[in-house]
């Protein structure tokens, strides 16, 4: 008989959203008329950009036509359309990057998960906790020795590092999620700087880059000088598109970032990763990279800016909420997210309990995205506006009785 990857068994049993989704089905079951308002899970409400949806359309034309059907795309990694486009939007914002170094996949998710697929279970992983669970699992399903930087209150919720600690390869995200905090070009250098000290590789999650609005702090970690030979870059077009029903979005290998094999030779990891996804991966639909193009172009991006805007102005209802009541929080700017502290020192799951069962509004308990969040919630911009108005008439009715 087979035997197990018993490293699955050391997981906690269910994800955090499927636990969640138990309490609010279970609540639900017992209240079906309850006016539920869901702010837990970062999923978009508004539709996607109508450029895109005219572009995936003709992709999707051309499909059935003879002169300009598409099968398999031959490298898996992106048609040049895209990457294209992709590296025009990096340099909208400062940064060069080679299209030939973007690999289009189908969400950042999938490949935070996947790229430990290249690297040795003998690797030390660093994660900044809180964190999205993703970054942690992934690798505990490999066995990998996971050491955590503390990010906390008395932080900003920005861990650095620890230079009397080892560690092979780093999870960072920023603007973070869940806590909403986002790195500055110093602190990036820092990161940066301990992980070539280390011999140690980045992988970094910039999946909510298009909400920062401050221009002084970086989009990409390529943003900072040094990163090219030590980083891994992924994006999302889930939250800056909408594309969370579409899947895509992308990944950036430098071509300068090699590691040396155990005989010493150096290894490129873009030439590595090529040959994992050549075997695993098959790529995204042609109709689906044409709307992710015209995501870029002059019109989509107005487009998509103005859904941000939306979602950013949420993120103003909420945080100013937060402001009138006095509870401490992180996000709200430059990021979707507002990770707040739980009134009374309530812990994460009993507040989410009584936000449910009190005012019938969804969240996410801190405690699911590591130690440092218990205490700590987590809510999303991403919701309807008269939604989240009543959210937090709700939320301030709630806070002000107890």
């Amino acid at each position: 008989m087979p035997t197990l990857n018993e490293n699955f068994l050391k997981l906690e049993k269910n994800y955090l959203f499927i636990n969640i989704a138990k309490k609010v089905n279970a609540f639900l079951a017992e209240n079906p008329d309850a006016p539920l308002i869901r702010m837990g899970i970062g999923d978009v409400t508004l539709p996607i950009a109508p450029v895109a949806v005219e572009a995936m359309k003709k992709g999707a034309e051309e499909m059935g036509v003879k002169e300009t059907f598409k099968g398999y795309e031959d490298s898996g990694a992106g048609y040049d359309f895209l990457k294209n486009a992709v590296s025009g939007y990096y340099k909208s914002f400062g940064v060069d990057i080679l299209p030939e170094e973007i690999r289009i996949n189908d969400g950042a998710k999938s490949d935070c998960g996947n790229i430990v697929d290249i690297f040795g279970n003998d690797n030390i992983v660093l994660v900044t906790d809180p964190a999205y669970p993703v970054y942690v699992d992934s690798n505990r399903m490999n066995g990998r020795t996971i050491i955590f930087a503390d990010s906390n209150e008395k932080n900003g919720f920005l861990a650095m590092p620890d230079d009397n600690v080892h560690a092979d390869l780093i999870y960072l995200c920023s603007p973070n999620n869940p806590t909403g905090a986002v790195y500055t070009k110093e602190q990036l250098r820092i990161w940066i700087d301990y992980a070539k000290k280390n011999n140690a590789v980045i992988i970094f999650d910039s999946a909510y880059e298009a909400f920062i609005t401050d221009p002084e702090l970086p989009r990409s970690i390529f943003a900072v000088e040094g990163a090219r030979e030590c980083a891994i870059e992924m994006c999302s077009l889930s939250k800056t598109a909408g594309f969370t029903g579409m899947r895509c979005g992308y990944t950036v290998i430098p071509n300068e970032l090699k590691v040396k094999a155990s005989d010493g030779t150096e290894v490129s990891i873009s030439q590595l990763w090529s040959r994992r996804q050549g075997s695993k991966f098959n790529g995204v639909s042609y109709p689906v990279q044409c709307a992710a193009a015209a995501v870029f172009t002059e019109e989509g991006l107005k487009q998509i800016h103005k859904n941000i805007a939306y979602y950013q102005e949420n993120a103003k209802i909420i945080s100013s909420t937060m402001d009138k009541l006095g509870v401490k929080y992180t996000g709200g700017i430059n990021s979707p997210y507002i990770w707040f502290k739980c009134p009374n020192n309530m812990n994460s799951w009993d507040f989410f309990d009584l936000m449910l069962n009190k005012i019938a509004v969804v969240g996410t308990p801190g405690a699911g995205f590591g130690k440092n969040g218990d205490g700590w919630f987590r809510l999303t911009a991403f919701g309807d506006r008269d939604n989240t108005i009543e959210a937090m008439k709700r939320f301030e009715k709630l806070v002000s009785e107890i």
